[in-house]
């Protein structure tokens, strides 16, 4: 993905879920879509893996499906970093989202489906800013105007929602 300008992104939560973005594909994701929304709410990503490298000649895979909620915060935040936000009832969107997704798309009904989750830690640059050090426990970064975003977790598979739900 190109390096925009600092004014494209409307927020910092747009430049995480980029960062996010373009980590999951250096993965070897393909993002499908990004802020999907239908009536329970918005997917900040959803994106697919084929599993070439797993895949048996003539077998039944069809692959795999993540839906990722992105969490951009600050240092010392109200929510853990973003982990205390995915709370059931939005585990619960999420989920109904997803299935809102499935019935919209039925050729990706076979596929196996999670919900990750992405922490992503927003710093304010300063000339103290250790940037070597950040970049050691970070698994990707980038900058957005005067802010470093750090994918600091990548939670796989991170809820699932009881089958009571449906």
């Amino acid at each position: 993905m190109a390096n925009y300008p600092s004014f494209y992104y409307p927020n910092l939560g747009s430049a995480g879920e980029d960062l996010v973005a373009q980590w999951l594909e250096s993965q070897g994701w393909i993002i499908l879509h990004r802020r999907w929304r239908c009536r329970w709410g918005e997917i900040d990503i959803i994106a697919q893996h084929d599993g070439a490298a797993n895949k048996v000649e003539n077998s039944s895979f069809y692959g795999k499906l993540t839906f990722v909620e992105v969490k951009t915060r600050s240092p010392g935040n109200w929510d853990a970093g973003g982990r205390s936000a995915i709370a059931p009832q939005k585990q619960l969107k999420l989920w109904r989202a997803a299935q809102m997704f499935l019935v919209k798309y039925p050729q990706k009904a076979d596929y196996s489906c999670q919900f990750d989750v992405a922490i992503v830690s927003c710093q304010l640059r300063t000339i103290e800013t250790p940037v070597v050090a950040v970049t050691q426990k970070a698994l990707a970064t980038s900058c957005f105007r005067e802010h470093d975003l750090i994918l600091q977790e990548y939670i796989h598979a991170a809820f699932e929602v009881a089958s009571d739900h449906g």
